[in-house]
């Protein structure tokens, strides 16, 4: 009879093996691996969890002031967690495949005794008494923090230049933005400064940073994981998800923060699937749903190229046509983020306060504030219709395809017209998933003529994450753009 051990060695095996080949090609750190290759080398014993986080320490030290990915980088914490797991390790104690992976959380994610700033400076000194229950699950699955990531300020747009931290530098090309609001997190995943992030999506803030940033961002289901500790703009519209170089790394993640929290109203009590499972499951047969308007209109021509070739290969993989489907009207989001208000409300009656606020942002949340009751309601109530109608559509299909942005991440030094375009176009193709409460993912999938990625996101049924995970990793096993990586020389 096999015992735990056996089975921890017989899983850790084939990884290994390809992590010690990964790692024998010329110019391979360990911090380009995904989390399996991580993981088997720790567990294999090959590396421990304090080595690994010297390594990315390294690395941000190195690269950093480049990206500026993170806000608040707490290295004598992060040495401090890694010797402790480290021991555990040396005494044949292991929490599970995380142990010992360093990630970053964006700056909207409470962590007790450590700044939590929203990358505004009126919160600098801001610091929770308690975690949020996403960081407290992952930090007991082993997870190593190396800091607070950078972003969009208080996750209120998409570009991640609006910042009392300083604008986030995609990785791809220093000049362009990275997507927001988590672009932080995608920046640091794309430029290995953390093996993975967490970051929060109200309209697109997972899934735009991932496309512009080349890395893979997973939206789960409403309320499969807890959004209490973390700073809102909309509880009826917020997720929280993982970044990671592969989706498999976004798997493991979701495995170790999704779970119920009676605190958190949105919180779904639902039973907790194995992510990771998903990732070798057939997908021949599955039906492919392509919307018929918008999301394919007023493309960049690089994007539409992307979508056709992604198209082609996705109906190869599944031996299925894509099909022509329609979708609801998610309603208005805009009244939605009233909800934002409530949570600003006892700084904004401060007048003193308005200056730490970037303009834009007052703006919005002031509007927001002035949002009629019956406006809310009312898109509240399209946004239920909404949800149940598209549980209609995967009836259907099984899985929705769409590129993740309609064009290629614009110029940091037209931060305000991105901005502007980031609010109008570049979320038309993710604000309705965020509303329809479905889980959503976006994966790398080309790249322009001018080294810019490009971003695939495939959306499945409410709580059917297996369905989009087990395409996605089909297509990762098809295709290599997810092993690229950026050139910071």
């Amino acid at each position: 009879m096999p015992t735990r051990r056996h089975l921890l060695a017989a899983a850790v095996a084939l990884p290994l093996l390809r992590a010690r080949r990964a790692l024998a090609q010329p110019g391979i750190e360990v911090t380009s691996l995904g989390v399996t290759a991580t993981g088997a080398l720790l567990q294999g014993g090959e590396l421990s969890p304090l080595e690994l986080t010297e390594a990315y320490l390294r690395r941000i030290e190195r690269f950093e002031d480049r990206i500026n990915a993170y806000v608040t980088v707490t290295a004598e914490q992060a040495l401090a967690q890694a010797r402790v797991l480290t021991e555990e390790l040396a005494r044949g104690q292991s929490r599970g495949p995380l142990h010992g992976i360093p990630l970053g959380l964006k700056d909207n994610i409470d962590t007790a005794g450590i700044a939590t700033t929203a990358a505004n400076a009126m919160l600098a000194q801001r610091v929770p008494t308690a975690d949020a229950p996403v960081w407290t699950r992952l930090r007991e699955a082993g997870m190593v923090l190396l800091g607070k990531i950078n972003m969009h300020e208080f996750a209120y747009g998409g570009t991640s230049s609006i910042s009392s931290a300083g604008p986030v530098h995609n990785p791809w090309n220093l000049e362009r933005i990275p997507g927001g609001s988590s672009g932080g997190s995608a920046a640091a995943v794309a430029a290995q400064l953390c093996c993975v992030a967490l970051g929060t999506d109200t309209l697109a803030s997972i899934r735009l940073p991932a496309a512009y940033c080349g890395v893979n961002g997973l939206k789960p289901t409403h309320g499969l994981s807890s959004i209490r500790g973390i700073i809102p703009v909309s509880e009826s519209l917020d997720h929280v998800g993982p970044f990671g170089r592969e989706i498999g790394d976004c798997a493991l993640v979701l495995n170790a923060m999704q779970g119920h929290d009676p605190l958190d109203p949105v919180s779904i009590d639902v039973a907790l699937a194995d992510h990771t499972a998903a990732l070798a499951r057939p997908v021949q047969g599955l039906r492919i749903g392509v919307p018929d308007t918008l999301y394919f209109e007023r493309l960049q021509p690089e994007i539409t190229a992307a979508m056709t070739e992604a198209l082609q290969i996705l109906e190869a993989l599944t031996g299925s046509k894509r099909q022509s489907v329609t979708l609801p009207e998610p309603g208005d989001f805009v009244p939605i983020l009233a909800e934002s208000y409530a949570w600003h409300q006892p700084y904004l009656n401060d007048p003193a306060n308005h200056k730490y606020y970037h303009a834009s942002t007052l703006d919005r949340i002031v509007a927001a504030g002035k949002t009629p009751v019956e406006d809310y309601i009312h898109a509240m109530q399209a946004m239920q219709v909404a949800r149940h109608r598209i549980a209609e559509v995967f009836t259907q299909v099984d899985v929705l395809i769409t590129p993740t942005a309609p064009g290629l991440p614009e110029p940091i030094n037209g931060a305000q017209l991105a901005e502007a375009n980031s609010a109008e176009a570049s979320t038309r193709n993710t604000a309705p998933f965020n509303l329809y409460g479905i889980p959503t993912v976006s994966i790398p999938c080309g790249f322009s003529a001018s080294g810019l990625p490009i971003g695939l996101q495939i959306s499945s049924a409410r709580l059917d994450e297996a369905s989009l995970l087990a395409l996605a990793s089909a297509w990762q096993r098809d295709t290599d753009w997810h092993q690229r990586r950026p050139a910071l020389a």
